[in-house]
């Protein structure tokens, strides 16, 4: 575990320093459009161990693995007509698939939970292609945060959380979506496994077809499902219209709050602020967090998922 954490600088030398850690067996925090990913050496099962150790996070709860590009994710997976179809469309970007392992990958078996599928993406941010690039391999990353607790979108949140247990942190500014990635299942009919940056239903349209929305039951089948997760240290109120005493009122629209997703009640901008305003309100310390209705279309998809997990009870 590392005694101290670098902060690297979003430039040429950063990137070599942050592909020189992950080749070392080293853990670097770096900036997707999404959140930030705390990455490892997927190939590696101690480096990838160490992702599990840092975040306190389930071994039974997979990884997404990142690559550089279609070509890098098809040598991991057996590829579909789905997945060929989507790839074209929306990678780069804030969307997941999770396809039949191939066989002979090398990958940590950590990296999957000895599940038979693979989680992968490429990401869009040139900070995370950059990285990608320097590394020249595929990198495990899930949320760069303690396991369960708050996404972090800014190289600070990943500071506060996982400071002295990894090597470093590339700070490369706020990620621009907010939320973590859509994953889309691909082993048999497509369907979706958790909402995110990418709304199903721009999915569902170049799919030509409507994604099923399996209820997950028993041990996760996908990153990102597990019934508590993102939560502040506050406990959450959901569709609250008047708060309590004492609580943050996190609000929707035009409304007198404490702090605002968007006062012009835009989905998008509310995505790209959720996580960084549950931080702040949580540094205030309330006696606990109440939260505005949010409408269940679009990108409210996954914000309205993300406030469940925060408000569900807590596991530990």
């Amino acid at each position: 575990m590392s005694s101290s954490t670098n902060l690297l600088l979003a430039t040429k030398d950063g990137y070599a320093t942050a592909a020189m850690i992950l080749a070392d067996g080293g853990l670097v925090a770096f900036p997707t459009e999404t959140v930030y990913g705390l990455g490892a050496d997927a190939h590696n099962n101690h480096a990838v161990a160490r992702i599990f150790e840092a975040k306190g996070r389930p071994r039974f709860n997979p990884l997404i693995v990142h690559v550089a590009s279609a070509a890098d994710a098809r040598d991991l997976v057996v590829w579909s007509k789905e997945a060929e179809r989507l790839a074209q469309v929306f990678w780069p970007g804030p969307l997941t698939l999770v396809l039949p392992l191939r066989a002979g990958t090398g990958l940590s078996p950590l990296v999957t939970a000895e599940l038979p599928t693979l989680a992968v993406r490429v990401p869009a941010h040139p900070v995370a292609r950059a990285v990608l690039a320097a590394f020249g391999g595929p990198v495990a990353a899930p949320s760069a945060n303690p396991s369960g607790r708050i996404s972090p979108t800014t190289a600070d949140h990943v500071a506060l959380g996982l400071s002295g247990r990894i090597e470093a942190i590339v700070d490369g500014g706020a990620c621009d979506v907010g939320v973590e990635s859509t994953i889309v299942g691909l082993s048999g009919a497509p369907h979706l496994l958790r909402p995110g940056g990418l709304s199903a239903e721009a999915i569902e349209a170049v799919l030509a077809q409507p994604l099923a929305r399996p209820l997950t039951q028993g041990a996760p089948t996908a990153p990102g499902q597990l019934a508590s997760h993102y939560a502040p240290g506050a406990p959450v109120r959901l569709d609250v219209i008047r708060p309590y005493a004492g609580e943050a009122f996190l609000g929707f629209g035009p409304m007198d709050c404490t702090m605002n997703l968007s006062p012009s009640a835009n989905l998008t901008e509310a995505a790209a602020n959720l996580f960084a305003s549950l931080h702040a309100l949580d540094a205030m310390s309330p006696e606990g967090i109440a939260i505005a209705p949010i409408p269940q279309t679009g990108l409210g998809l996954a914000i309205n998922d993300r406030l469940r997990r925060a408000a569900a009870p807590r596991t530990t």
